[in-house]
């Protein structure tokens, strides 16, 4: 399923898959006829007890990621490693609110994290905040809109908006996160996905509003453009 016109779905048929938390990840391998492998890891797309996803998106100058999102046909096989992490996971449970803030494709594992809570019928207070370049690239757009109780979602664009864009625009700075974190006295768990840079940001401005180090947990991508 395309996304965007960059970042696809993947619906994987694993043999023998254990099941998997919501925030965990895989690794895809890919063998060419002359041996040369290339791996890459990608955050599973699907709450635990749904079939195994993952959302790709496309890098002119990736070795993975090209083939997934352009080549790969239906019945088409490669490896799988996992689940595999630990820390970046989320189960039902405290009623303290979550955080979840992401650049990009980095909202791959709260659409997991998301999915989770509806399905165990949680009614832990969720605000999703989520960079996108344009409306075009906002991943999970037609899912996000729909409403779910106790859930926010917040959309900023960082380079350019449609006429009539009655969201936020521009990147996510320390401003941004002062005004929708949770206050640091609710318990709030922060989860921040992106790029190096991004996840550095967004923690550091955490941590200056007063929320513990230990409640915000962190997973970083290499720079995508």
């Amino acid at each position: 399923m395309d996304e965007t016109p960059r970042v696809r779905t993947l619906e994987l048929d694993v043999a023998g898959w254990p099941g998997h938390r919501a925030g965990q990840h895989l690794d895809v391998r890919l063998t060419a006829e002359d041996g040369y492998r290339a791996e890459r890891g990608y955050s599973i797309a699907s709450a635990p007890g749904e079939g195994v996803a993952i959302t790709v998106e496309r890098l002119e100058d990736g070795e993975v990621s090209p083939y997934l999102t352009e080549e790969l046909r239906p019945g088409d096989q490669f490896e799988v490693r996992g689940p595999i992490g630990q820390y970046f996971i989320w189960e039902p449970g405290s009623p303290a609110p979550l955080l979840l803030v992401a650049g990009g494709s980095g909202v791959v594992p709260f659409r997991a994290m998301l999915r989770h809570r509806a399905r165990t019928g949680s009614d832990v207070p969720m605000r999703l905040l989520c960079s996108s370049r344009t409306l075009e690239d906002v991943i999970y757009r037609d899912e996000f809109e729909m409403p779910q109780e106790g859930v926010e979602v917040i959309q900023t664009l960082t380079r350019a908006h449609p006429p009539g864009w009655s969201g936020r625009t521009g990147r996510i700075d320390a401003a941004l996160i002062a005004e929708v974190a949770f206050p640091p006295d609710s318990g709030a768990t922060a989860y921040v996905c992106g790029s190096n840079g991004f996840v550095e940001t967004v923690a550091r401005a955490l941590v200056d509003l007063g929320h513990p180090p230990q409640r915000i947990k962190t997973e970083r991508f290499g720079v995508t453009g």
